[in-house]
């Protein structure tokens, strides 16, 4: 199995594009050009690392590569220079890939080779010699990233086997490609249509205006990049069939949001991770997942829920971690644990936080992400970040800091109003140790370059 193989299996071109925010690539035209030059041959069997800034330009070196290099070492744009070293050495790359808009990275080393979002006819075939592993890169927010293992069969097996959707089909996807799940909407739309690329240097509005002007049917993020795209009132510029969450907990409110927004639209949050795959998409408007899912015979991913934790087994899974010190991935059975916390309520599992982000009050534990998903069901709240403050009696204290919808509330009569409604919805649903001590409004929260609220250690 190979990219360019797979998008001509038919006998003929990919019939769809790739529009970055400067340029379009027709995917048809690369059957006999190269965004590479005469580079693509020098990289053939070997472990490349593609540090392009330009998304467009990575896209178009990923369908290159594929069955060409022996690996490929996918970089996101924020990768720190600090770290970038390792990941060659770890990964055993032996030539780079940069384009223009790159920032020059100290230590790397090997065959380098330059490449833009441009096509030059060769008049080249395109053929198979490698079954090339895809890298990816973990995005912890500190410390150095895990390099994960993936094949091409890994990173497609969620949808190879699903109908492809009926009538043309525009993609456009607020994360990065070079992250899994922006790499999960390329891969599919690569295969069922076309893809509008986001890219960091343009806002939400001018991301979204673009691909309303493409004529998007299928979108996809994080619930952060929904929170800020419907903070930004430019969501009503687009009419997608499918909307999609993935990357963070869907909360009810986010849900019920975009159902709002887009009342024709299938809105659809899946479970992925970068080691573990895509676990499950749930359709039915309701956050959490079935308990039938867990345990389901004959289910293309096992999933499991042992002490709380979820657990996952699929053809989707990573091969595993690159490294001399890399950690084992899977456990014995064959099952990657996920680090995501679940509860059984009333016939359905709900997430309630991951192991590592627990706020410890006084010997009792707090999930976040429990405390602000009853938040942000609240009437005239956008979003939330909850999180810890120290304490002298108690070690630590839970805190919430909110932004509400636009017009949600005048004056600081209204906001104490709104606040004194979030803690008593606080009191009503969750345990007395788990209710913020205090709610601060503010303006803005920030959002990482994976789309995730950047959370503080707890």
């Amino acid at each position: 199995m190979w990219l360019w193989g797979s998008l001509t299996a038919s006998g003929a071109p990919p019939s769809g594009c790739l529009l970055g925010a400067l340029a379009r690539i027709d995917l048809a035209n690369l059957a006999g050009a190269s965004s590479l030059g005469g580079g693509l041959e020098a990289l053939r069997g070997r472990s490349v690392l593609l540090a392009a800034g330009d998304q467009l330009t990575a896209a178009l070196a990923l369908i290159e590569l594929d069955g060409v290099a022996r690996r490929m070492v996918l970089c996101p744009p924020d990768l720190s220079a600090e770290h970038a070293p390792a990941v060659m050495r770890d990964s055993g790359a032996d030539a780079y890939l940069t384009d223009a808009g790159a920032a020059a990275v100290p230590g790397l080393a090997g065959l380098h080779v330059s490449s833009g979002p441009a096509l030059q006819a060769l008049g080249l075939t395109r053929r198979r010699s490698h079954d090339t592993e895809w890298i990816l890169l973990t995005s912890g927010t500190s410390g150095a990233p895990k390099l994960v293992q993936h094949t091409l069969a890994s990173l497609s097996s969620a949808f190879n086997a699903q109908e492809p959707p009926p009538g043309p089909v525009v993609w456009a996807t607020f994360y990065d490609i070079r992250r899994y799940g922006g790499l999960q909407i390329f891969l599919r739309a690569l295969h069922h249509g076309s893809l509008v690329l986001s890219s960091a240097a343009e806002s939400t509005a001018d991301f979204l205006a673009r691909a309303a002007a493409a004529g998007v049917t299928h979108i996809s993020g994080t619930p952060s990049h929904w929170r800020r795209a419907l903070m930004s009132g430019a969501a009503a510029r687009i009419s997608p069939r499918y909307v999609r969450l993935s990357g963070e907990i869907a909360d009810q409110g986010i849900l019920d949001s975009l159902h709002r927004a887009f009342p024709r639209a299938t809105v659809a949050h899946a479970f992925a991770s970068t080691e573990a795959g895509v676990g499950f998409e749930v359709r039915d408007g309701l956050a959490g997942f079935p308990a039938a899912l867990v345990g389901a015979p004959g289910a293309a991913v096992d999933i499991d829920v042992t002490g709380g934790t979820l657990r996952l087994r699929s053809a989707g899974n990573a091969m595993g971690y690159l490294g001399a010190h890399a950690p084992a991935l899977k456990d014995s059975d064959g099952f990657i644990e996920t680090g995501d916390r679940v509860e059984l309520r009333d016939g359905r599992y709900v997430f309630i936080g991951r192991g590592g982000g627990v706020i410890n009050v006084g010997g009792l534990k707090v999930y976040p992400e429990e405390v602000e998903a009853i938040i942000n069901a609240q009437p005239g709240v956008r979003m939330s970040l909850v999180k810890a403050r120290r304490s002298p009696i108690t070690g630590a204290v839970v805190t919430a800091e909110v932004v509400l919808v636009e017009g949600a509330a005048t004056g600081a009569q209204a906001e104490e109003l709104l606040k004194g409604e979030m803690l008593q919805a606080c009191r009503r649903h969750l345990a007395a140790h788990k209710v913020p001590m205090s709610i601060r409004i503010v303006p803005a929260l920030e959002v990482s370059a994976s789309g995730k609220l950047v959370r503080p250690d707890a």
